[in-house]
């Protein structure tokens, strides 16, 4: 039972803090040191010795935790605890919990501060340690970088561990070298409980990149024929792979070594030049150019940090890695030697896979209107037969028309005359038309290059056969036992994931192309004639045993069938968002700031201009209803008027029968009272005037 209880004390997890984990150094050094398993042997096989050993690794070797500079829904089952914005009282608890505390200072200077700070008060609480507490400052070779050579007699001479004392600093990195005199003289006091060391890391490189992620990114991207190399790039770059530095770090603590200065660097040799070089040719068009240095600053997706490590020109050798520990290389000679691997982690890491449709179906069903919308949606390459054979008859027409004579590539040239010769001859003989082999070899080439390697593309409507699917999609360099070829020898890196068969009745089809405008109907060759042959043909090859949809389904990739029944917006926009759904997020880089910038004024731009419109049609409008409304008014007066002189006319014309009865029998005897009335001059003239006209009415007579 004591043998039992020692032995689970010997294997507690160590709790290890670590500053910024959402940077990529630190968060690299903590996946890596999460993963360790306590008991783990330090033999470079990786091999366990018995199988009691490999019963003990049951446990990790680490604990996590550490600060954060962003709140982020981001997961991180590799820490324990993770803590933001904690001021400095706040912090020193959390660190006095810890067993190691690593700070690292390679990528933010702002960070150097804080670990003067963190090492500082430490110190000064050692006589509160429960236990031994280790301090590791990661650190870089730039406080080496204006160091003078350990012999001018032998400049290739390189720096190791041991001439720590004589490194001076790049005029940038004074503040490092500092600190990393404080942090080592502040782990003398008392070793046993409180050992500091310094790791002073090379240009760190791998899963996903830091310092030379422009050159991963630009080669990846493939927008530029060259990848810029910012002064004569004849400078060593010390280096190391973050895996390797996160070993050196885990055999720090679980070893505790006598040296408390190490150098971590590979044991590579390698010039900016050959690095970039090396990164292009993996990932890009393969060709570098030499800028001037100071181009480098204007470059925005480099920092100061950056471009200073870039310059940095130094031979090391890690000595005390190679003498004190046992570590298990992930890149131990360089980044060159490993290209391969680096690469894969790159894409891995920053999810930069390539995504591979084809999309298949009968003429006119829309496979280039779908291909083009996943081709704009994802940023793949569209690629259709007739632009791909123009294309690579027209680069290799370039690549002969500027062959250079003394150069390297010249049997490049040589090739590319034969193809070129081969492809005319061809054309020739079949009225425009290649011949199965060259087709195929054509678009394989085409699927087979960088740009499609690295972001992926549309095939759109090829293959036609299947056996043009099998000679496409073969795997070279893979053959049976026998020798011949197998259905499942393909070509991992070029075959689609994504299979889209799209069809329609030949009724829908014959209506939209007898809709189609002129234009487009003699850019795809839409005559009636030539149309329904096509589309017979096709329907006949999809007859057959053997047909392209039968080839993917014998490897197991299962198409999406879609059924195209409507032209219309909505069911248009319904079929790409099903197409979307299956295929899943893009998987590229997101929009660079200056492509969010550039989107946001676009999008200001066009808001503007719906706003400019949607006021010159409201003020239309107004002007339009105020028009009509003075027309109504004007109606309406008009028609006022007209209906007052009607009814005028017709008052007039009732009142001219009671004007002559008045005329004819009531005025006279009216107007002989009132003249007898003047005469007489009565006192009540009214009751005259009445008498009057009652002895004289007319109608007594």
């Amino acid at each position: 039972m004591a043998e039992m209880t020692m032995e689970k004390a010997k294997h507690t997890p160590k709790r290890v803090f670590i500053n910024n984990i959402d940077s990529y150094a630190s968060k690299c050094i903590a996946k890596f040191l999460s993963e360790c398993v306590a008991g783990a042997p330090a033999a470079s096989d990786g091999e366990m010795e018995t199988e009691e050993e490999e019963e003990r690794m049951i446990a990790g070797a680490f604990q996590i935790v550490g600060t954060v500079s962003d709140r982020s829904e981001e997961d991180r089952p590799y820490m324990q605890e993770e803590y933001f914005q904690l001021n400095r009282d706040e912090l020193l608890p959390k660190l006095m919990e810890c067993d190691v505390i690593i700070y690292n200072i390679t990528q933010h200077a702002d960070q150097v501060e804080e670990a003067l700070w963190a090492v500082s008060a430490l110190h000064n609480k050692i006589g509160n340690f429960t236990g031994q507490k280790t301090f590791i400052l990661v650190s870089t070779v730039m406080t080496w970088a204006c160091s003078k050579p350990v012999n001018f007699d032998d400049l290739e001479l390189p720096f190791t561990d041991e001439d720590f004392r004589r490194r001076r600093a790049h005029p940038n990195f004074k503040q490092h070298i500092d600190l990393e005199k404080r942090v080592v003289k502040m782990g003398k006091t008392d070793r046993s409980l409180f050992s500091t060391y310094v790791v002073a890391s090379g240009l760190q490189y791998g899963m996903g990149e830091q310092v030379f992620h422009f050159f991963f990114k630009m080669s990846w991207l493939g927008k530029e024929n060259e990848i810029p190399v910012f002064g004569e790039g004849n400078n060593i770059v010390p280096m190391i792979h973050i895996n390797d530095l996160a070993s050196v770090i885990q055999n720090v603590i679980e070893h505790q070594p006598k040296p408390y200065y190490l150098l971590a660097v590979d044991y590579s040799n390698n010039t900016m030049k050959d690095i970039v070089k090396a990164v292009v040719s993996a990932l890009g068009p393969g060709k570098i150019q030499k800028r001037a240095f100071e181009e480098a600053f204007l470059t925005q997706d480099l920092s100061v940090m950056e471009i200073d490590s870039m310059c940095i020109n130094l031979r090391m050798e890690a000595v005390h890695l190679k003498e004190l520990f046992s570590i298990r290389w992930v890149c131990e000679s360089g980044l060159l030697d490993n290209i391969e691997l680096v690469v894969e982690e790159y894409r891995q890491t920053r999810g930069l896979l390539p995504i591979r449709v084809c999309v298949l179906g009968p003429p006119a069903v829309g496979k280039s209107t779908v291909s083009k919308e996943i081709c704009e949606h994802y940023k793949l390459h569209h690629i259709r037969l007739k632009e791909t054979i123009s294309e690579t008859i027209s680069k290799l027409e370039d690549a002969v028309r500027n062959a250079d004579p003394d150069a390297e590539d010249e049997n490049s040239a040589a090739e590319a005359q034969e193809l070129l010769g081969s492809l005319r001859d061809s054309m020739e003989q079949n009225a425009g038309l290649l011949d199965e082999q060259l087709l195929v070899k054509v678009m394989k080439d085409k699927l087979m290059s960088k740009p499609c390697r690295n972001q992926g593309f549309v095939l759109d409507g090829f293959p036609k056969t299947y056996e043009q699917a099998k000679e496409l999609f073969y795997a070279e360099d893979h053959e049976s036992e026998d020798g011949t070829s197998q259905i499942s020898s393909y070509n991992k890196k070029i075959m689609p994931e994504f299979v889209l068969c799209l069809d329609a009745s030949d009724g829908f089809l014959k209506d939209r192309v007898m809709n189609l405008p002129e234009r487009l109907v003699q850019e795809y060759n839409y005559e009636q004639e030539h149309f329904l042959q096509r589309l017979d043909g096709y329907r006949e090859k999809n007859t057959e045993d053997e047909t392209v949809v039968n080839y993917f389904d014998e490897l197991d990739i299962s198409p999406l069938y879609l059924e195209i029944t409507s032209d219309d917006e909505p069911d248009s926009l319904l079929l790409m968002q099903k197409i979307f759904d299956v295929v899943g997020q893009p998987r590229n880089y997101g929009p660079s700031s200056q492509e969010v910038q550039e989107e946001e004024m676009r999008k200001a731009e066009q808001r503007i201009k719906r706003e400019a419109q949607e006021k010159a049609e409201e003020e239309r409008r107004e002007v339009e209803e105020a028009g009509q409304r003075a027309a109504r008014w004007e109606e309406w007066c008009k028609g006022l008027e007209e209906a007052r002189q009607q009814e005028e006319e017709l008052l007039e014309a009732q009142s001219v029968p009671m004007r002559n009865y008045l005329m004819e029998h009531v005025m006279p005897t009216l107007t002989q009272g009132l003249i007898e009335c003047c005469t007489a001059r009565p006192q009540d003239p009214v009751d005259f005037l009445a008498e009057y006209l009652t002895k004289n009415n007319p109608l007594n007579y």
